[in-house]
């Protein structure tokens, strides 16, 4: 016997997600059947499969979960939570513009703008090694990072989830697909990591690609956005706010520095709704 899930497809910069209401229709998640829903061949097909949930605390309007195509859920996740808010709002699940959303990792604020885009206040970067969580006996903002071999600059930055920055000449030829994995499971980052390779254009300008934990690369990461634009600023290279290129589009990415929040501003697109039957 099958149930039938009502789902939607939405994009922020390419970086794609299945959006689930688990407000007005029940489901059980388990690992094996997001795997199935993210899979591009045999499901509907994404990078992170979102859903949206009750509040569990005052104050705040929904619960935001995120689950990896490979079916593990993980704290955070900026690109998605653009899509998040446009897709409540959409959905008649709130008529309000400006949302406060719980996730694993606190509390989000995104704010539906005039023009279409989204802006997230992703809250205060983390960078204390030991939350990020990163294996250090040193706070120092650039640190190196064998790598088969290979000595890397990063920074170690929490934007709700961990990611490893290293400042590259070129991100085109940016060795993305050999050292992505191996950073994402290295040693030192005990809950593995995202790896962010930034190209710094001009002072307001850079170029990214990201390795994501459990998804490999993606066409755009929001929280790896973030993570890059604070990199860049704590190492003197670029001034806020940051336009940052991604093979997806561009985000605009604005922080004042430590203790103060950061603010991405980018677009969220439905692509098609539907429906799909589940064992």
């Amino acid at each position: 016997m099958s149930r039938t899930l009502s789902f939607s497809k939405m994009q922020g910069l390419g970086n794609d997600f299945v959006m689930i209401d688990a407000v007005r229709q029940e489901i059980l998640l388990t690992e094996t059947l997001v795997r199935q829903l993210a899979d591009r061949h045999f499901g509907v097909g994404c990078d992170q499969l979102l859903v949206v949930e009750p509040a569990t605390q005052p104050g705040v309007d929904f619960r935001y979960r995120i689950f990896n195509a490979d079916g593990g859920e993980v704290e955070q996740c900026g690109n998605g939570a653009r899509c998040f808010a446009r897709f409540v709002f959409d959905q008649g699940l709130t008529d309000k513009r400006e949302i406060r959303v719980e996730t694993k990792r606190g509390i989000i604020t995104p704010r539906l703008e005039a023009d279409g885009n989204v802006t997230v206040d992703m809250g205060v970067p983390v960078l204390n090694p030991a939350d990020v969580p990163f294996i250090s006996d040193s706070d120092a903002y650039v640190q190196p990072l064998d790598v088969a071999g290979t000595r890397v600059a990063i920074t170690a930055v929490s934007m709700g989830n961990p990611h490893a920055v290293q400042v590259v000449a070129d991100v085109d030829t940016a060795p993305v697909g050999e050292q992505g994995p191996l950073i994402e499971h290295h040693p030192r980052f005990p809950a593995r990591v995202n790896a962010g390779f930034l190209q710094v254009v001009d002072a307001h300008r850079v170029r990214l690609r990201v390795f994501e934990r459990g998804a490999g690369e993606t066409l755009a990461c929001g929280t790896g956005a973030c993570a890059a634009v604070v990199s860049g600023i704590l190492r003197g290279l670029v001034v806020s706010p940051v336009t940052v290129e991604t093979r997806g589009g561009e985000l605009t990415i604005a922080w004042n520095g430590i203790g103060t929040p950061v603010l991405m501003t980018g677009p969220a697109v439905t692509v098609f709704s539907g429906q799909i039957s589940l064992p």
